[in-house]
């Protein structure tokens, strides 16, 4: 008898120690917990993108997903921390923990749905046709094929000028530059006519730099997302309810026009439809 008494208490001493071991691991296993336990969460960005995440003068990350980011962590209780990464390595990064989350106006694509979990989009970023000169409006594409047209080389608005139904009659009107900045200058003197160019870049250009005219015509959304690890779906659905706290009461509005001026709110909640 005392044989089965003590064999019954040690199983059910180890299923106990099971059953909270399971716990522990279940805890452990939770994207946002791993968060939490380790207090921080590490943010991997290219540290070269104005407005949007960038060194000033004095060598400080500054941009609008530098102050967005910090907010989401106050909303959280959570630290943020910033870490510059190669971009095209961005995967990678997350898969190996170095980082926790991509977050540095990157586009919502397709391609990114699968192989990342994204937030919802939360920057309503568009491609924009620009000039120096406000007699020039462009209506639509087929209009550029008169144009000497500019754009950063690598860059969402590249991409949609090549994916434009008009741009082989344009086709040979195209230069690319190695940022919007240099397009700008040559815009200045002349040897282009109009740039293609994001619309977080114009406005902060706009605000701080050199005054551009918007045309009619653009070339649509590219909106912006921040990327974690595959299935990493707790620690997105608590970005997205931080971010439209910071929507909900002013947060936003005042980030925006700290960089982009008065009436920009392009901050945004926005989910997918597939």
């Amino acid at each position: 008898m005392k044989k089965f008494i003590y064999l019954m208490t040690t199983i059910a001493l180890v299923a106990g120690m099971a059953l909270l071991s399971g716990c522990g691991s279940s805890k452990e296993a939770t994207d946002y917990a791993y968060i939490e336990d380790k207090g921080t969460l590490t943010v991997g960005l290219d540290d070269t993108f104005a407005p949007m995440g960038f060194r000033d003068k004095d060598d400080n990350l500054v941009g609008v997903d530098i102050d967005l980011a910090k907010a989401v962590g106050k909303k959280l209780g959570i630290k943020v921390e910033f870490q510059p990464i190669d971009w095209d390595a961005k995967e990678a990064e997350l898969k190996s923990k170095n980082i926790d989350c991509v977050w540095n106006g990157m586009s919502a694509t397709k391609d990114r749905q699968k192989s990342m979990t994204l937030s919802n989009k939360y920057f309503n970023n568009k491609i924009l046709v620009m000039s120096l000169d406000k007699g020039i409006n462009i209506k639509s594409s087929a209009d550029l094929k008169n144009y000497k047209v500019g754009t950063q080389a690598d860059s969402a608005a590249l991409e949609s000028v090549k994916a434009d139904k008009n741009y082989d009659s344009f086709a040979d009107n195209v230069s690319e530059y190695p940022t919007y900045d240099e397009a700008i200058l040559d815009m200045k003197a002349g040897r282009i006519d109009v740039i293609v160019i994001d619309e977080v870049y114009a406005l902060y250009n706009n605000k701080n730099k050199t005054k551009l005219y918007q045309s009619d015509f653009d070339f649509g959304s590219d909106k912006y997302a921040v990327g974690f690890r595959k299935g990493d779906k707790e620690l997105a659905a608590k970005v997205n309810d931080a971010i439209q706290e910071c929507i909900d009461d002013g947060t936003a509005d005042k980030i925006c026009e700290k960089w982009f001026g008065k009436g920009s709110s392009l901050i945004i909640n926005e989910g997918y439809d597939n």
